[in-house]
């Protein structure tokens, strides 16, 4: 194995939609109706990661399997609040890449700011329901038939994960962004033993 991770650049949107399209096509992981072009994902991983980590696992430097942040609401008291997107190709999963990617992801978005993590999973997906509470996250609602795709009605499952071990008594301090943590810290994310 030689698994590597690091940040996506516009220049991975092709290999990256190849991971994608599948979970568009095939399931109701995804809500889209239709894959996205190269060019949408490439400005969706630029306008990502103008705040927040998008990360690619690479095996022997084939990208295999994505996650990225996103802010989970729009209203301004909610900006300490990120959502968590995962992505592998069929033949990575349980090989613990998405838990690596995880990890790195809530690792980035403490050192960001940000105090909660959460993720939507449509169900049944009892695979990714127990990704998610080993990583951490507690359910904490429930979405009932909220989503139409593939000929049925979907339920989806709300999870949240505390990034911080305490929350100020006052005002937090704003949220950074990605771009201004320090290089060399961010890089030492992206080792893994």
């Amino acid at each position: 194995m030689n698994r590597t991770f690091r940040l996506a650049c516009p220049e991975d949107a092709a290999a990256l939609v190849k991971i994608y399209a599948p979970y568009v096509e095939n399931t109701s992981i995804t809500f889209e109706y239709e894959t996205p072009t190269v060019a949408e994902f490439e400005h969706r991983i630029r306008k990502v990661t103008e705040y927040f980590p998008w990360i690619v696992c690479e095996d022997a430097g084939v990208p295999v399997g994505y996650a990225y942040a996103c802010f989970a609401f729009s209203r301004a008291a909610y900006q300490w609040d990120a959502e968590l997107s995962v992505y592998l190709k069929p033949e990575y999963h349980r090989q613990k890449i998405a838990s690596h990617l995880e990890h790195m992801i809530c690792m980035l978005l403490e050192k960001q700011g940000f105090f909660h993590l959460y993720s939507r999973v449509t169900v049944p997906n009892d695979a990714s329901i127990a990704f998610h509470k080993a990583c951490g996250f507690r359910e904490i609602g429930v979405y009932r038939n909220t989503g139409f795709k593939l000929g049925q009605w979907h339920d989806v499952i709300a999870l949240e994960k505390d990034l911080a071990v305490c929350f100020p008594e006052k005002e937090p301090h704003p949220t950074i962004p990605l771009h201004l943590l320090d290089g060399n810290w961010v890089k030492k994310v992206f080792q893994i033993e």
